[in-house]
């Protein structure tokens, strides 16, 4: 992987960067609830489509880039960190959702930008990631059209995702676990 990371003009990353640019419409739209419900809902459909619309154009027609294997996964993460916090500031999920997945994504962050930096590694997505994806995805959702009451429907669609997201964070440990330090390691290095 090069030291400059560089963008290249492809359909899959004009998508990505136009999902970045709506994620603050998104937010202005959660902010508002729940008078723009719909246009909050539409925007956040508009965002996920494109996600998957980037990737199979990036592996159909051979358009995979370096640039937008890393910043496809961070415009994942902003979008739903983004939706989660305002989820939670229109009082739609409690604190312990945005708060485990700043957590979480603030760890994946660090932990690939070390592999990264220090072991030319790059942390692609698993099937339990893309999984938790998909079902925090889902959840968001529905939270567009849960009703208020019973609460407790709004925190459960929230369990999935979260166990699914754990399982990816440990396995990703695992599969990287000859790359990180050591305290032996870093002994017989010096």
């Amino acid at each position: 992987m090069s030291n400059r990371l560089k963008f290249e003009l492809t359909a899959p990353n004009i998508l990505t960067t136009l999902r970045l640019i709506a994620v603050p419409f998104l937010a202005w739209f959660i902010w508002r609830w729940p008078k723009y419900q719909l246009g909050g809902f539409i925007t956040f459909v508009a965002i996920w489509i494109t996600d998957m619309v980037d990737g199979w154009i990036a592996r159909r027609f051979n358009q995979v880039t370096e640039f937008g294997q890393l910043f496809d996964p961070l415009v994942d993460k902003i979008f739903q960190i983004t939706t989660a916090v305002m989820m939670f500031m229109v009082g739609r999920i409690p604190l312990w959702v945005p708060a485990f997945m700043i957590i979480r994504e603030t760890l994946m962050i660090l932990g690939g930008w070390y592999l990264l930096k220090e072991r030319n590694t790059v942390v692609y997505s698993d099937i339990f990631g893309k999984a938790a994806t998909f079902f925090y995805v889902v959840a968001f959702g529905f939270l567009f059209w849960l009703p208020d009451n019973p609460r407790w429907i709004r925190d459960a669609i929230f369990i999935m995702p979260v166990l699914l997201s754990t399982a990816a964070t440990i396995n990703y440990a695992y599969k990287n676990r000859s790359k990180l330090p050591t305290l032996d390691h870093e002994k017989r290095e010096n």
